[in-house]
């Protein structure tokens, strides 16, 4: 044998190069989330086993590469059931792209569901555990990379059913989920809810019409809760316990929550770098203690945007620009604009004070067919939203509202001339009335002219007010 040749030490200077290059493909690669640890991994169920037991037990089984579905639901020409493995893998990959994996990376990953109609079958076949092991459900429960549901009747329905249990095996397994509830429940409400374009998944976190997500009623929830003056706030969010039996509000506030965090310019952000850590029990902590945290701001824009929320709701034209404002004491002018939700006057005003506006010019808002609509700021009569002509001018303080819950904007004043009183000491905010999904189909501006009553002149103390 012939004697090996002893190597040279290695000059420190010459592991430069390869340094270099490895920083370089760290930082190359810092934005992508590393999966699950192996243990985690390691503890899925085995879908192959759970997919032969179905077919001895007789089940209908639809399969995709990243779902096989078993269901005792008969056969029905049109109910969609075939197409919900196809759709379940478009989502997957859209939850890869949230949470920056690459769908490459985790080859094997199957979910096992299954769509009951009758649970007692299931039970039977040995594919519903009755040891106690899984929680008496309202309408979906998921462990691990396995999931049931109570088959709706409404297809839409069905189809967010299994994909918010979806995306619940998605981040238990490839991201170890062990997160606050308003979070669990909040991302995988945000990452279920789509539409169908063309029969193809599209990811719509904020939906944009309400014949897309049938029987959801999400923002309908956060409407009545509004209106009942029982909104929680952010804090309470956060606060959800966990239950197997989330009703339909706390559903919609942890959906609100992860929304604003996830949609909003001042959070956005900061919520993606937060996703890319642990999503363990110190989430919520984290987010607090992260740079440039604002807990009174986020606070704030959470009570607005619950006030104010719709389809088609967009945050890059309804974020609040939060402003102190000037004290009103003498005539000011501010400008609204036509494409924008809540905008700062630039103006304050104290409490019991009086003063009157002005507002002239006209700005677009839509389109009747091929007609293209312009309203004063007293706004148009033929198309009304929340009880006021489209494209009113609003005057509005931000204030906890008379019938209490949670503050919000407080409409003080309205139309082309008002004389208004101010409800609190604070900024004044403008906007032209319009459901916030209709904004990008605005154009133009209002001028308004704001004057205190103590420095109107007699003439304009006797003018037609509201």
């Amino acid at each position: 044998m012939a004697m090996s040749q002893r190597r040279r030490p290695i000059a420190r200077w010459e592991t430069l190069p390869f340094l270099v290059a490895l920083l370089a493909l760290v930082a190359l690669w810092a934005p992508v989330v590393a999966l699950a640890d192996e243990p985690a991994r390691e503890a899925m169920v085995n879908v192959a086993r759970l997919e032969a037991t179905a077919r001895r037990a007789g089940l209908r089984i639809v399969a995709g590469e990243r779902l096989v579905l078993v269901t005792d639901r008969p056969a029905r020409a049109g109910d969609g059931v075939d197409d919900l493995p196809r759709i379940f893998d478009e989502a997957f990959a859209s939850w890869c792209e949230h949470f920056s994996l690459d769908p490459k990376s985790a080859p094997s990953w199957r979910a096992f569901g299954c769509l009951m109609s009758d649970r007692e079958v299931f039970r039977a076949a040995g594919l519903l555990p009755v040891d106690g092991t899984i929680p008496d459900f309202a309408n979906g429960f998921c462990d691990r990379n396995r999931f049931w549901l109570v088959d709706p009747a409404n297809p839409a329905y069905r189809r967010h059913l299994l994909l918010h249990e979806g995306v619940h095996a998605f981040t238990l397994t490839l991201r170890s989920l062990a997160a606050p509830t308003w979070y669990t429940e909040g991302i995988a409400e945000l990452l279920a809810t789509h539409r169908l374009e063309a029969g193809h998944f599209e990811p719509t976190p904020i939906p944009r019409r309400a014949e897309e997500v049938e029987q959801l009623g999400r923002i309908e929830a956060l409407r009545r809760l509004r209106m009942s003056a029982a909104i929680p706030g952010l804090a309470d969010v956060f606060a959800t316990p966990p239950s197997p039996r989330h009703d339909i509000p706390a559903y919609a506030t942890s959906w609100a929550a992860t929304a604003l965090l996830a949609g909003h310019p001042s959070h956005a952000e900061r919520f993606r770098k937060l996703e890319t850590g642990p999503l363990d029990a110190r989430l919520t902590a984290r987010l607090e203690a992260s740079d440039g945290w604002d807990g009174e701001r986020a606070a704030r824009d959470f009570d607005a945007f619950t006030d104010d929320v719709d389809h088609g709701y967009d945050f890059s034209r309804s974020a609040i620009e939060w402003t102190d404002g000037r004290p009103l004491t003498r005539r000011a002018t501010s400008v609204v604009a036509a494409d924008r939700g809540w905008q700062p006057s630039g103006w304050s005003m104290k409490a019991g004070d009086d003063a009157e506006l002005a507002a002239t010019g006209l700005s677009g808002v839509g389109r009747a067919g091929a007609i293209d609509l312009e309203s004063t700021a007293d706004g148009i009569s033929l198309r009304w939203y929340r009880g006021r002509p489209l494209g009113r001018l609003l005057v509005a303080q931000w204030a906890v509202p008379a019938e209490g819950g949670r503050p919000r904007f407080v409409i003080i004043a309205e139309g082309a001339t008002a004389r208004f009183s101010a409800i609190t000491t604070g900024a004044l905010y403008l906007k032209l009335n319009a459901p916030p999904g209709d904004l990008a189909g605005f154009d133009g501006q209002i001028d308004v002219e704001l004057t205190p009553v103590s420095a109107a002149t007699p003439k304009q103390r006797r003018g037609d007010v509201r």
